[in-house]
């Protein structure tokens, strides 16, 4: 019994001691544990690394591959709606575009290209619907421009 309330009492001072390291440091006159880094806020911090474009439509690629389009679209050949061969080639690939083709992707729509309507998509984000966009864009091998 002797030897298992000594147990007990070095599991529990081992706990204690465990969870209580730490809280107890000193803190500086006049700085709160919020500003406890302030000693570095003189260094610049790194920008995130845009993604290329050639980046967002490889990704944009990967997102038509895996989504229903291809249910309406093919890459070179009219389905239910236009090749997307053929929408590359009636826009221009500019941000407006990606924007414009990105809203008709999530909110589907009609008459442009003929009296079916294309199916909206709101599940998908605008950021995905902008790189599966710049995808469609680059099928007629335009670059993005400015």
């Amino acid at each position: 019994m002797k030897k298992f309330f000594i147990l007990i009492v070095l599991v529990g001072f081992s706990t204690w001691t465990l969870t209580s390291c730490g809280g107890g440091g000193k803190k500086e006159e006049g700085k709160t544990e919020e500003g406890a880094g302030d000693e570095y806020s003189d260094y610049e911090t790194a920008e995130p690394k845009k993604e290329s474009a050639e980046d967002l439509i490889k990704q944009g690629q990967a997102l038509v591959d895996q989504s229903d389009c291809k249910t309406c679209h093919h890459a070179t050949n009219k389905i239910v709606g236009p090749a997307h061969a053929e929408v590359a080639k009636k826009y221009e690939f500019t941000p407006a575009n990606v924007s414009m083709l990105a809203g008709k992707i999530i909110q589907g729509g009609s008459g442009n290209w003929g009296d079916i309507p294309m199916t909206p998509h709101p599940d998908i984000s605008k950021a995905d619907a902008e790189k599966m966009a710049m995808y469609v864009l680059s099928l007629d091998g335009e670059k993005p421009k400015q």
